[in-house]
């Protein structure tokens, strides 16, 4: 818990300690949450200026306390006071075309950056390019197959020094499925996807996938949804704020 004021001392300790690429987030959709109150958080976040900003709107666990409660249609947890999807929508859009006007580079979903700023760390998920977590729950992806670490720490530990696996939760994945992360992840960059490079990586092995997948573009292209430019395909830019839907729509 911080209050307002602790958020700006908190990015001054940060500079005067010399950092130099700070990453703040905004919310969209908080309950009791107004156009007036968020932007003039979306000011307040100008008057940092970080060099990343990231731009949710809000997800409710339905298994959270807010989120049973809001399915019910009750008041507590202020569960009646959260703004209505085209108020998020509103909200996520003004802050996204301020910031740009501000110089940051819209290049994700909810991800805006400075120039040469990108996370690099998050363009590696966004790519499939493997990586490696260390320590107890870390992720990892070698490109064919995920897995996790035990998330016990103790159970972890004892594992390291019985020279032990600490894997757990591997998943192998199915050309099937890493087809679907190639365009569930790719496309949530503005830049989009390569469709001819998937067509020709992915062809030998689903390819009655790729027939239903090319059906369902062609239909969201001529809805106006996703944008396709020789093979290049994007997200619709004035579309971002339904990507869930058209990910669902076109990989479902």
């Amino acid at each position: 818990m911080h209050r307002r004021e602790d958020v700006f001392r908190a990015a001054d300790f940060s500079r005067a300690a010399g950092f130099r690429n700070i990453s703040m987030d905004l919310i969209a959709g908080l309950p009791h949450q107004t156009r007036e109150s968020w932007e003039e958080s979306v000011s307040q976040m100008l008057r940092i200026y970080p060099e990343h900003v990231s731009v949710y709107m809000l997800e409710i666990d339905e298994g959270s306390r807010l989120g049973r409660e809001s399915l019910a249609g009750g008041e507590r947890y202020s569960a009646a006071a959260i703004p209505s999807d085209d108020a998020m929508a509103d909200f996520y859009e003004s802050a996204c075309a301020r910031l740009g006007a501000a110089g940051y580079e819209h290049y994700e979903i909810s991800n805006l950056a400075l120039p040469g700023r990108r996370s690099l760390h998050n363009l590696k998920y966004w790519r499939r390019e493997p990586y490696l977590g260390f320590g107890a729950g870390a992720h990892s992806f070698d490109g064919t197959t995920r897995w996790a670490n035990i998330h016990d720490s103790g159970r972890y530990v004892t594992c390291i020094e019985r020279g032990l696996s600490t894997r757990e939760q591997i998943e192998p994945v199915t050309p099937w499925n890493a087809l679907h992360e190639e365009f569930f992840l790719g496309l949530r960059q503005l830049e989009g996807i390569d469709l001819g490079r998937i067509e020709r990586d992915y062809e030998a092995h689903v390819k009655d996938r790729l027939a239903v997948l090319r059906g369902r573009i062609d239909t969201l292209h001529s809805h106006g949804l996703i944008e396709l430019e020789g093979t290049h395909l994007r997200l619709a830019p004035e579309r971002l704020t339904v990507s869930n839907e058209v990910f669902v729509e076109l990989l479902s």
